[in-house]
């Protein structure tokens, strides 16, 4: 179980960086830093894209159009540090601190 975790853990730290990559990414796009038109570019925006536009689509239905601004990057990067900082860790003592049940009183 606690393998488990910390492959869990280990996944979300993953996408965490690819999300702030992906902003980046955007962002120099948008202030004409990297041209879009180069091949590598467009292949590393259109991954990006892929991976973390399933994390995006339910956040941008609840959350008001604000124009250009997408604010659920920031949304998905705050519910990975919950569950990065607080969830996982608790989890992690809940399981260390459970008795053992494996034997019944007596047996030895």
């Amino acid at each position: 179980m606690i393998l488990l975790l910390e492959i869990v853990y280990f996944i979300l730290n993953i996408l965490w960086w690819v999300i702030l990559i992906q902003a980046l990414a955007s962002w120099l796009i948008a202030f004409n830093v990297i041209n879009s038109d180069n091949d590598f570019i467009r292949k590393l925006i259109y991954t990006l894209d892929q991976i973390t536009e399933p994390l995006y689509r339910p956040i941008r239905k609840i959350l008001p159009d604000f124009g250009a601004i997408d604010l659920s990057p920031a949304v998905v990067l705050m519910v990975i540090l919950i569950v990065n900082r607080f969830v996982i860790p608790h989890l992690i003592t809940h399981i260390y601190m459970m008795p053992f049940h494996g034997f019944m009183y007596g047996d030895v």
